[in-house]
Order: C-alpha cells, then sequence, then structure tokens
C-alpha cells in the first residue's frame, strides 16, 4: 500500500512526480503513434476507395478525357411521372409521323457510289406485251454489292525455242518469284498479310477461308508463306531501322505483347515493342525488344540527337539528359494525372484540368489556321506561355500553403506535373514540336487491337519479324496508302530493285511511284 504523501520526504516526492511523468509521456506517446496509425490507416482506406471508384469509372462509366467544366446541369430522374411519360410520347409519336411524311414527299437521293468502282449493268423490261410499243425513257437504280475474294491460278506458260542447227534453247524469262518454287503469287502473300497485321485476322482463321474455297493448304504452309514474307520485308525494314535514328524529332511509347517462350513453360513472355514515330515526315517504327529497361530503349536510341518526346516513364528520362538531346514530356499524360483525381479533390483537379484546357485551345486555333511551324510558336509564345507560367505559380502556392497529401491522388497529379515541369513546357521551344504524344500513341493502337485477338507472338524471333510489317502498315495508314496495293507492289519488285533506289519502295513514296 502507498504511503501518503504528506508522509513522503521531498526526495521521495520528486522521485514520484518523475515517475508519473515518465508514465504520462509513455502514455501521450502511445496515443499519439496510435493516432499516427488511424490516420495513415484512413489514408490508405481513402486511396483504396479512390481506386474502386476509379476502376468502377473504367469499366463502366466515360472513359474519355475531355473536360467540359461544370454545366450546373442537375441529374435526371430515374423514372418519370406517368402524366409527363404519355404527353412525351404522345408529342414523339407526332413527330415520328410528321418527320415520316417528310421523307416520304421530299426525299434528296442516296449517297453517290464512287467512280472508280465496276458497274455490272442489268436490263430489265416490263413483263407485258411490248409489241407497237415506243421506249421513252428508263430509269437507274444502283446498288452497291459485294463478292467474296476469289482465288485463281496464274499459269506462267514459257515457249521454248531451238535454231535450226540445233545448238542451244532458249525459253521466255520467268519474272521474279516472292518465294522461289512456292506456289503464292505476291497479291496471295500480300493479302494474307493485311488480313492478319492490318484488320487482326489470325492465320487459324484465314485457314478456314481456303477450307470453304476447297483449297488444301496446312497450317504449316500458311505459316511457312508468312515467316518468308515477313524475311523479305525485312530487306526494307533495317533500311527504315537507320533511318529512323537520324531523326530529329521523335515521339517514343513502349506497349507490352506476350511471346511465347520455351524457357518458361505455360507461361509467356513480356515483351515490349518500342514504338517510334517522326512528326515531321510521318514515319512510324516498331522494334521489339525482350524487355523495358534503357539498354532496350538504346537499341534505336543511343546515338539519337534532337528533340525525344515522352511520357514520364524513367528510361526516357535518362536518355533525355544526354548531350544533344532535348526532352519533351506530354501534356496529355499530365491531363490524366488530373483526370483520375477528379473523384478525390474534384475543386482542384477541375481548376488545373481547365488550365491544360487553355493550352488544347491553343493549339486547336493553329490547327483551324493551318499555321506554318514559326507561326504556331509565336501563338504560343502569346497564348500558351502566360497560361503555363499561372497554372505553374498556382501549383506552386497549393503544394505550399495548402494541405495537399503527397500520397493522394491529386497530390500525385501535382507531382508529376512539377517533376516535369520544364519538359511540358519545352514543346514551347519549336513549332515543329507536338504538345503531346498522341501521334505516336495512335500508331500504336492497331497492335493493341490485334493482341486482343491472336493472344500472343510464338517466339520472339516472330515477334521480331512482325515489327516491320507493324511499321510499314502505320506509315501507310499515316500516308493514306492502301496497305494491300502498297505490299503487293513492294513484294513484287523488292528482290529486282537497284539497292540504292529501295528506299523508293517506303509507304510514303508509293504514290509518287504510281505516278511515273
Amino acid at each position: 500500500m502507498q504511503e501518503p504523501l504528506e508522509n513522503l520526504t521531498k526526495d521521495q516526492l520528486l522521485a514520484l512526480l518523475k515517475k508519473e511523468t515518465k508514465k504520462r509521456e509513455k502514455a501521450e506517446k502511445s496515443v499519439s503513434k496510435r493516432e499516427q496509425e488511424v490516420e495513415k490507416a484512413q489514408h490508405k482506406i481513402a486511396d483504396l476507395k479512390f481506386q474502386v471508384e476509379y476502376y468502377k469509372r473504367l469499366a463502366f462509366g466515360q472513359k474519355r478525357e475531355r473536360f467540359e467544366g461544370d454545366k450546373n446541369q442537375m441529374s435526371l430522374p430515374f423514372e418519370m411521372e406517368p402524366q409527363k411519360a404519355a404527353a412525351q410520347e404522345s408529342g414523339l409519336k407526332e413527330k415520328l409521323s410528321d418527320q415520316r411524311r417528310k421523307k416520304t414527299s421530299n426525299h434528296k437521293g442516296r449517297m453517290a457510289l464512287p467512280e472508280h468502282l465496276e458497274v455490272k449493268e442489268i436490263e430489265i423490261y416490263p413483263k407485258e406485251d411490248l409489241t407497237d410499243m415506243v421506249c421513252i425513257g428508263k430509269e437507274v437504280t444502283d446498288e452497291l454489292e459485294y463478292e467474296p475474294a476469289k482465288y485463281y491460278i496464274k499459269r506462267y506458260i514459257r515457249y521454248k525455242y531451238a535454231p535450226k542447227s540445233k545448238e542451244g534453247v532458249i525459253i521466255g524469262e520467268l519474272p521474279e518469284r516472292v518465294i522461289e518454287k512456292g506456289i503464292p503469287g505476291a497479291g496471295l502473300l500480300a493479302s494474307i498479310l493485311v488480313d492478319k497485321y492490318q484488320d487482326h485476322l489470325p492465320l487459324y482463321r484465314q485457314l478456314q477461308r481456303f477450307k470453304r474455297a476447297e483449297i488444301p493448304i496446312a497450317s504449316s504452309t500458311l505459316e511457312g508463306w508468312t515467316r518468308q514474307s515477313l524475311k523479305i520485308i525485312d530487306i526494307l525494314y533495317q533500311h527504315l531501322l537507320e533511318d529512323i535514328r537520324s531523326k530529329g524529332y521523335l515521339q517514343s511509347d513502349e506497349t507490352p505483347i506476350k511471346v511465347m517462350d520455351p524457357a518458361k513453360k505455360g507461361k509467356t513472355h513480356q515483351g515490349y515493342y518500342w514504338v517510334h514515330h517522326c512528326p515531321i515526315d510521318g514515319t512510324v517504327l516498331f522494334d521489339y525488344q525482350p524487355g523495358r529497361s534503357r539498354e532496350a530503349a538504346d537499341h534505336v536510341l543511343a546515338g539519337f540527337k534532337g528533340y525525344l518526346q515522352s511520357d514520364g516513364y524513367a528510361a526516357y528520362d535518362k536518355i533525355g539528359k544526354r548531350e544533344g538531346v532535348t526532352h519533351l514530356n506530354c501534356w496529355a499524360h499530365a491531363r490524366r494525372e488530373f483526370d483520375k483525381a477528379k473523384d478525390n479533390d474534384r475543386e482542384r483537379a477541375e481548376k488545373a484540368l481547365s488550365f491544360i484546357q487553355k493550352l488544347y485551345a491553343v493549339e486547336a486555333q493553329a490547327r483551324e489556321q493551318n499555321l506554318s511551324p514559326e507561326h504556331r510558336k509565336s501563338l504560343r509564345l502569346e497564348k500558351a506561355l502566360p497560361v503555363i507560367n499561372e497554372f505553374g505559380k498556382w501549383m506552386f502556392d497549393q503544394m505550399k500553403h495548402q494541405l495537399i497529401l503527397p500520397k493522394s491522388p491529386i497530390g500525385k497529379a501535382f507531382k508529376y506535373s512539377m517533376d516535369r515541369w520544364d519538359q511540358l513546357s519545352a514543346y514551347l521551344f519549336d513549332g515543329i514540336l507536338e504538345i503531346d504524344n498522341n501521334l505516336v500513341e495512335n500508331a500504336i493502337r492497331p497492335l493493341a487491337l490485334g493482341r486482343k485477338n491472336y493472344l500472343f507472338a510464338g517466339s520472339h524471333s516472330a515477334a521480331e519479324r512482325a515489327a516491320g510489317i507493324y511499321s510499314f502498315f502505320a506509315i501507310c495508314k499515316k500516308h493514306e496508302v492502301n496497305p494491300y496495293e502498297w505490299l503487293k507492289y513492294t513484294l513484287e519488285n523488292i528482290m529486282a530493285i537497284n539497292h540504292k533506289d529501295i528506299r523508293n519502295l517506303y509507304p510514303q513514296n508509293y504514290k509518287k511511284l504510281q505516278q511515273i
């Protein structure tokens, strides 16, 4: 039992006071630690809730990033009152009836069909007796029709001649074949590659077409034709690989591709296509690499000099710090970070998005007026630079004077932009530069569609071979060239063309070749 305080000496009282003080400090520390743990747990719960809402929005909600601002629109009710519904239905019925009367009485005609299509005429005469009747005119009705692809045999018959002296024999020269001693023609091979790499129709589905046409072709044969065709295209691709390294402005991005790997039984390897696009001339290059390291990016960018535009991936940051390289970042990626943060801090996120929206309005004005690079730079300095300065000042003030949790979505969005502020602003240096990386992302989209159909590449070498055809089909799209026509022409001519003129086979030069 503790002795009464009045019986304690001064030293005993001091000792007791120190003991109680230590107990209280320990208790306060324990409470403070628990409060910190609770606060961390609350932040983690808030972050997880945000992630759940974000993924729900990706799965079920609006996916576009366009920021439209607050239009003060009220949400619609889930159900309408019966009287209003009946009135609306009556009004809608009247409008539909009126519209049908207009269509019947005042038809403006159908869309004109293209003039380059073959026309098959079908003459139709009245079934009545036409004796002693005179034709006074005719009515023409056009109908767009389709016939499935037609297979046919191209048979070369080469005649042999011998002189009367019976010394020697001459024979007509066989044209250059795409696959030596193979049966497929250039048109068939071009169709197979376009179907697979442009229209994303896997080879096993293409085999069904041959079966329906009663043409017996083994799957291994079809795979062999594809492999040999891609090897031929690789000759042109190697020149493109060298040429892309000398471009002074590249937009770069990477996208995953699953690859079958014998070393990983039951699993696929995660490889990457590194995609590089030159906005100046519309050149696109896909480069397959097994990894996503800086060394993988260096296969193309090792000696690059000029403007390099990319997202915030660290491998590009290291390359962007090299001498002779000016690194640009992408405003579309910065915008996405703020768009994701709207559910976390709508006021600040929408404020940031409004600044970015003003920057894109300047770009839209430059496109509408078809400005030259010099005038586009002047317009940006006049209208975009003040917005960037105001935006940066606002973000700095928010981070300094307002409570923004660094790990919150809005905090991450602020950090993403502020860490890359110089690179985001670098597009103001030259009018040839783009505000974002969207052009190279557009070039990647067809590959993303293909992945959903064929799921993986058969091997690392197959992925490497496919890089060439993906590159040239992307260039065809940029320059509005028919990929089948270009590929058929290229397969027919690549083996016979002078090596000095091989770049004439690039898709961007195809239309010029057809005019010669």
